[in-house]
C-alpha cells in the first residue's frame, strides 16, 4: 500500500487518509456517524431480499472463510510478492489456480508491461566537510532510485519535506542531498506528502540525493517507491532508520559551523517485464454491461513477505470470491474480482485496467470501485466523498447490524490517493473503502522486514471477508445506485473539494488548465 498523517505513507487525509479508511487506521479526520437502523431501504435502491443473502453471507464466512489460511500458505510456499520477480509471478499463478479452484471458469490473467526494479547494492557514509571521519550508517534503498549512482553532497535538512519546508530551504537545496522525515514530526494538524511526493518536491528543488528517515523506533527499515509515475526517478534516494536519523541531527547540530557530507552508492536493477492482473467474473442476471469492481493489490515488496501489505486486503478479496461462488450469489451487476500486480511500484497494474478500460469506451460500466488495501477488521463504510451515497452505505451498514449487531456502522466521507482506486478515482468512476483498524505495532512494520503473517489475525480477516462481501452485494444487485460516472469536469471540481490537487500536481497527474 501506499500512506499518511499519522502514519508515513499513502496519503489521505488520510493517506487513505490516508490511513482513514482504506488502509485501516486508529484515527480519524472525517466525522463518524453510527446509529439505529432507520432508513428505508427502497427509498435508497437496496432490495428486501438483501438481508437474506447477508444472513448466508455470514454464516458461510464464520463456518468456511479461508482468508487466512491461504494467505499463510502463500506466505510460506511464496514468499515475498514483488511485481517482475519470479516470487510474483508465482503469486500470479497462485491467485488464478485458487480462483480456479473456486469454481470460477472465467478467469483470465491482464497483462501488462511494467518497469521492473530490484534493489542490489547500497551504502552510505557520512563525513565533515574536509575530514576522512567517515561513519557508516545501515541503509535501504528506496524504488526506482537509478541503476547506477554515486554521489557527494552537503546534507541539508528538511523536516518533513512539505512544501513549506522546501520553500523555506529553497535557496540551500540545490546540489545537495535533502534530510526528509517519512513521516510528520511536531506537524499538528498538517497533512503528510507520501514519499514520492517529497521526492518530487527535492527534485523539483535541484537536490542530487534524497535521505528519508523512518519514525518508527526499533531500527525499522522501511523500503517503497520515491517515484511518483513509477518510472526511474534521476537521483538516489534511501531510507534510514528513526535512530540513525536522531545520531544524524545530532551529529548536524555539533558541526553547526562545518559541512556535513553524505556519500551515497548504489547499484540497481531495471528491465521491462510483462506482469498480469488476475481477474475473474460473475456476470450479472440483469445488468450484465454493468460492473462492480473490487480489488486488493496481490504484490509486495520483497523486505518480507508483505502479509498486512497487502495480504490481509488482496486474500481477503479471494475469499470473498469463493464465497460468492460457493453461495452462487449471482447480483444483478457483474462483479469483477481483481488481483492487481504492480501497486507498489506506481499502482501499475490498477492503471493498466483503468487505461484499457477507458480505451475501450468501458470506463462508464464501472459503477463502482471497491479497494481492500490493508483493509483490516472494518468498522465502516467510507464513501469517498461521494455525498449522495452516505443515505446508502449507512443503510447498507444498518442491514448489517440486522444480521450481525457487533458490526458499528461507522460512515465517512473522504477521499484520498495512493493505492489501486486512485486510476479509476481520478477518472470520476465511484470508489467505496472499508473502515478498519490496525494495531501501532503492525502499522510500524508497514513496508518493513517485520510484515510477516504473524501480524495477522484470523478472526479480524474473518471480519474484513464478511463486512466486504456485504456491501460488494448490495451494490451490485441494488435496484439503484445513486451515482454515476463523474464527467471531467465534475471529477476535477470532486478532486478539488476532497483536497487532492496539491498532491496530483506534485506527482503530474493533475490533467487540468488552471
Amino acid at each position: 500500500m501506499t500512506f499518511t498523517s499519522s502514519m508515513h505513507r499513502k496519503i489521505y487525509p488520510r493517506h487513505f487518509i490516508f490511513f482513514l479508511a482504506l488502509a485501516g487506521s486508529t484515527t480519524f479526520s472525517t466525522p463518524l456517524v453510527a446509529g439505529p437502523p432507520t432508513s428505508n431501504r427502497s427509498a435508497t435502491g437496496l432490495r428486501p431480499s438483501v438481508e437474506k443473502v447477508f444472513s448466508r453471507i455470514n454464516a458461510d464466512v464464520l463456518k468456511n472463510g479461508r482468508a487466512y489460511e491461504t494467505l499463510s500458505d502463500a506466505s510460506q510456499r511464496i514468499g515475498h510478492r514483488l511485481t517482475g520477480s519470479n516470487n510474483g509471478a508465482r503469486a500470479e499463478q497462485y491467485a488464478y489456480d485458487l480462483l480456479r479452484s473456486y469454481g470460477f471458469k472465467d478467469v483470465r490473467y491482464e497483462a501488462f508491461e511494467v518497469e521492473s526494479w530490484m534493489r542490489d547494492t547500497v551504502t552510505l557514509s557520512v563525513v565533515p566537510n574536509k575530514s576522512d571521519n567517515f561513519r557508516d550508517i545501515k541503509v535501504v534503498s528506496l524504488a526506482h532510485s537509478p541503476v547506477d549512482a554515486h554521489v557527494r553532497g552537503e546534507i541539508i535538512d528538511v523536516g518533513n519535506g512539505l512544501e513549506g519546508d522546501f520553500n523555506a530551504a529553497k535557496d540551500k537545496i540545490k546540489g545537495k542531498i535533502a534530510l526528509i522525515n517519512i513521516g510528520l514530526s511536531n506537524a499538528k494538524g498538517a497533512r503528510n506528502l507520501h514519499r514520492s511526493e517529497k521526492t518530487a518536491l527535492a527534485i523539483q528543488h535541484g537536490a542530487i540525493g534524497v535521505i528519508m528517515v523512518n519514525l518508527v523506533p526499533g531500527n525499522v527499515l522501511l523500503t517503497g517507491t520515491a517515484s511518483v509515475t513509477g518510472k526511474l526517478i534521476p537521483i538516489p534516494a534511501v531510507c534510514i532508520a528513526y535512530e540513525s536519523g536522531v545520531s544524524l541531527r545530532q551529529w548536524l547540530a555539533e558541526e553547526h559551523k562545518d559541512q556535513l557530507h553524505a556519500v551515497i552508492d548504489m547499484t540497481n536493477t531495471s528491465r521491462k517485464i510483462r506482469a498480469r492482473n488476475v481477474v475473474a467474473s460473475i456476470t450479472g442476471s440483469e445488468f450484465p454491461n454493468e460492473k462492480v469492481v473490487i480489488g486488493g493489490h496481490l504484490d509486495s515488496w520483497d523486505l518480507a513477505t508483505g502479509a498486512i501489505d497487502n495480504g490481509i486486503g488482496s486474500f481477503s478479496v479471494l475469499d470473498i470470491a469463493r464465497t460468492f461462488r460457493k453461495l452462487k450469489l449471482k447480483p444483478k451487476r457483474t462483479v469483477e474480482f481483481v488481483m492487481f500486480m504492480g501497486e507498489e511500484q506506481g499502482l501499475l497494474g490498477s492503471r493498466a485496467m483503468a487505461e484499457d478500460l477507458k480505451k475501450r469506451g468501458q470506463l462508464d460500466n464501472v459503477r463502482y470501485m471497491m479497494n481492500l488495501d490493508m483493509t483490516n477488521d472494518p468498522t465502516g463504510i467510507n464513501a469517498f466523498g461521494r455525498d449522495d451515497m452516505t443515505a446508502f452505505f449507512k443503510t447498507v451498514g444498518e442491514t448489517i447490524q440486522q444480521v450481525e449487531p457487533t458490526f458499528q456502522n461507522q460512515v465517512a466521507n473522504q477521499a484520498g490517493l495512493h493505492s489501486d482506486h486512485q486510476p479509476f478515482m481520478i477518472e470520476g468512476v465511484p470508489v467505496v473503502g472499508m473502515m478498519g483498524h490496525l494495531t501501532k505495532e503492525v502499522l510500524d512494520c508497514y513496508h518493513a522486514n517485520c510484515d510477516r503473517i504473524n501480524l495477522a489475525n484470523r478472526d479480524q480477516m474473518q471480519n474484513t471477508v464478511r463486512y466486504s462481501a456485504m456491501v460488494l452485494y448490495a451494490l451490485a444487485d441494488a435496484e439503484n445506485i445513486p451515482t454515476r460516472r463523474l464527467d471531467d469536469t465534475k471529477t476535477r471540481d470532486y478532486l478539488v473539494n476532497q483536497g487532492l490537487r496539491t498532491p496530483l500536481q506534485i506527482a503530474n497527474e493533475w490533467r487540468w488548465k488552471e
